[in-house]
């Protein structure tokens, strides 16, 4: 039986913030507390926790508080849920007594007890149990949990490849937990990041699974990318949300003399779009920083900034992630400086960009997206 844990007192005071907050936006949900609950029938006074995907710190600090852990190591892909946990951390008095690290051996090293909110894509799973097989202790057992609504077999299938039993608890909270033991050996390479030539551009593409897209090209990039001839000469561009890398290494390529910076706030987009612009001998020409909406920039340091913005927030649909990127591009943007924004025609951001940016044209539509021109006043 699971066990009930009292863990209102945290949760009620947990915050998104520095991410979008609104009133329909939590910084936890019920598959954290599934999770932490679960965790209590596999603690041992040995027991050494990592987590994965801690959205803003329910998972870590729930397990300090409910759990009784004594240190917890945490991995967090975006940046805006790294500054998340150490202002939750701050406000609970739990300063200090987790340690964060990049997905590899220094997060899961002799980790027995893994916590993991699924991911939504098979890629970032399969990157993460294989980094769970392959540097975890060899008894470690993974509990991976998301809400049922947005889980598939198929998550089943990629644990089935890395553990040798993978055993699905019982839904409540419509949420649900997958118990992964047993490890498998693990000889190969690491599975991520891929490599793929994409002819169409003339360039190698390298994606970590969290990346956006993949190691695809997305569609929306690509119409954006028809248009680099009409964009103005520069002194610095910055690729905003850059996924891979793929507009700041083609806009490298197309304009030899410029800066180019390209930022997201996923590690595993800047890690893949670092290597992207290595793979095309490009890397002394690409700077890459992880941030969050450029809050690290300087105001009016950038010519010129390009942008595919995301219209999820996790698994809702919400204009903030874009609003507060056009907000990000006036502040960074010099006098006369433009953004160029790609998005799906539906989304109508023409009037924000107007109020945000300054003067907004169309610079081109298709059956599906649409390319706008912002000059900054």
């Amino acid at each position: 039986m699971v066990a009930e844990l009292e863990l209102e007192p945290l949760f009620g005071g947990l915050r998104r913030f520095p991410d979008v907050e609104a009133d329909n936006l939590q910084a936890y949900d019920a598959t954290d507390r599934l999770l932490l609950e679960t965790a209590v029938d596999y603690l041992r006074p040995e027991t050494r926790m990592a987590v994965i995907g801690d959205r803003y710190g329910a998972l870590t600090l729930g397990a300090l508080v409910g759990n009784g852990v004594g240190h917890v190591r945490v991995n967090q892909d975006l940046y805006t849920g790294r500054l998340a946990l150490q202002h939750n951390a701050e406000a609970a008095g739990l300063q200090g007594l987790f340690s964060a690290h990049e997905l590899g051996k220094e997060l899961l090293a002799g980790a027995n007890l893994v916590l993991m909110q699924l991911p939504k894509s098979l890629a970032e799973l399969e990157e993460n149990a294989d980094a769970v097989a392959r540097y975890a202790a060899p008894d470690a057992v993974l509990l991976a949990g998301g809400r049922v609504k947005h889980m598939s077999l198929g998550m089943n299938g990629v644990l089935e490849r890395y553990f040798s039993s993978v055993q699905p608890q019982l839904a409540r909270r419509k949420s649900r937990v997958l118990v992964a033991s047993n490890p498998k050996p693990v000889s190969t390479d690491p599975p991520y990041p891929v490599v793929e030539q994409l002819p169409e551009l003339g360039i190698t593409v390298c994606a970590h699974g969290a990346a956006f897209s993949g190691a695809r090209l997305d569609i929306g990039t690509r119409y954006l990318l028809t248009f680099l001839d009409r964009m103005p000469e520069v002194r610095r561009m910055v690729d905003l949300g850059c996924g891979t890398g793929i507009l700041a290494t083609m806009f490298a390529r197309h304009q030899p003399t410029a800066g180019v910076v390209a930022t997201d706030q996923s590690a595993a987009a800047v890690a893949s779009a670092m290597a992207t612009a290595a793979a095309n001998g490009l890397g002394d020409r690409v700077s890459v920083i992880h941030d969050d909406a450029m809050s690290t920039f300087d105001p009016g340091s950038a010519d010129l900034v390009l942008l595919n913005p995301p219209f999820h927030l996790g698994a809702s649909v919400h204009a903030g992630a874009a609003l507060k990127m056009f907000q990000a591009a006036a502040r960074v943007l010099a006098p006369g400086g433009e953004l160029w924004t790609v998005y799906n025609s539906h989304l109508q951001y023409r009037p924000s960009l107007e109020r945000l940016i300054g003067p907004t044209v169309e610079e081109g539509r298709n059956p599906k997206f649409t390319v706008t021109r912002s000059r900054r006043g």
